[in-house]
């Protein structure tokens, strides 16, 4: 039986992209944005201007995170936060807040990862790129 599956385009990645670019440029910070499909494979990268060289690895390592666990970021952020230290043993992982699912019409897609400020912020900028997403639902 074949499933019938949605797939991010490189159109719609950068979208994401953009929008969350729009929010950090509102935050007057420099971030990279990551935004992956649904197995983890970077379709589109964006550097701001004057954001650090290692907030590119991060980026991508957040919204892997966020896709391959089918969970947000910040969810195992919390377990940490807790104490919970198991959670550093997990394979693959990067558990600071600004990896966002991207999920359409109810399926996962993709991700997005947003790293170079506070995580707090990242998550929040993360979080516009994804909410454009669902704005788009049954506009296509």
């Amino acid at each position: 039986m074949l499933l019938k599956k949605f797939s991010i385009s490189l159109a719609l990645a950068k979208q994401i992209a953009e929008k969350a670019e729009a929010e950090a440029v509102k935050q007057n910070l420099a971030v990279c944005i990551a935004v992956v499909n649904d197995a983890g494979r970077l379709v589109y990268f964006l550097k701001m201007d004057d954001s650090t060289n290692a907030s590119g690895d991060i980026a991508i390592a957040k919204a892997q995170h966020a896709v391959n666990y089918r969970r947000d970021t910040r969810y195992h952020e919390e377990f940490l936060k807790q104490g919970q230290l198991r959670v550093l043993a997990l394979p693959n992982t990067l558990s600071i807040e600004g990896g966002v699912q991207l999920v359409y019409d109810s399926k996962l897609i993709g991700a997005i990862g947003v790293s170079g400020a506070a995580a707090a912020d990242d998550g929040r900028i993360a979080t516009a790129g994804a909410t454009f997403l669902s704005a788009i639902k049954g506009k296509e």
